[in-house]
């Protein structure tokens, strides 16, 4: 796969240099609190992540998510689609946007409209979805944004920070992402 080339993005193989950052990332309370992740990693737990999606499937290699400054590309995220169904032209989607100085930016719906992008007019899938923490209103706008409908919620599914929580399944249909796209022209 090339690079997907955004506006103001764009989404790239992720590199070997690009661990330590993940690292930092993943072992922020703050960047966390919407994954589900909830044990602090060590930098050979994510190095042994890294070789595990490096020798996986080339579709479900994750992707890193850089933003332009100036001449230059930083480093906010990464991002990727797993559990593809070719059967049923199925996948989850996954992202976290690491760099917090980044936030509140839309870089998170840029991101997943580039991912969708790729989805239905590479992978040729007929259905994206993602799972999130009901209470994480930042990135159910920024999915909703994205072109993310509610497709469901999983009552009381996950605990995190001593409570239960809704988890909401939401997606984006081929048909939806084509008339959105029709749109656009």
């Amino acid at each position: 796969m090339s690079i997907i080339l955004g506006k103001r993005m764009r989404l790239r193989a992720v590199e070997r240099d690009d661990v330590p950052r993940f690292h930092e990332w993943v072992n922020d309370p703050e960047v966390t609190r919407g994954l589900a992740l909830y044990l602090p990693m060590s930098m050979r737990d994510e190095e042994d992540w890294f070789e595990r999606v490096s020798k996986g499937d080339p579709n479900q290699k994750p992707l890193a998510i850089e933003i332009r400054k100036g001449k230059a590309w930083k480093l906010i995220g990464n991002c990727g689609v797993f559990d593809i169904s070719f059967t049923n032209r199925s996948a989850e989607l996954g992202i976290i946007i690491g760099d917090k100085s980044e936030w509140n930016k839309g870089y998170g719906a840029e991101a997943m409209t580039l991912l969708l992008r790729h989805c239905f007019e590479t992978l040729n899938l007929n259905r994206a979805f993602l799972r999130v923490y009901e209470d994480n209103i930042r990135a159910v706008r920024s999915y909703e944004k994205a072109g993310f409908v509610l497709e469901g919620r999983l009552r009381k599914a996950v605990y995190k920070y001593g409570k239960y929580e809704d988890v909401l399944i939401m997606s984006v249909l081929r048909s939806e992402w084509d008339s959105k796209m029709k749109e656009k022209q």
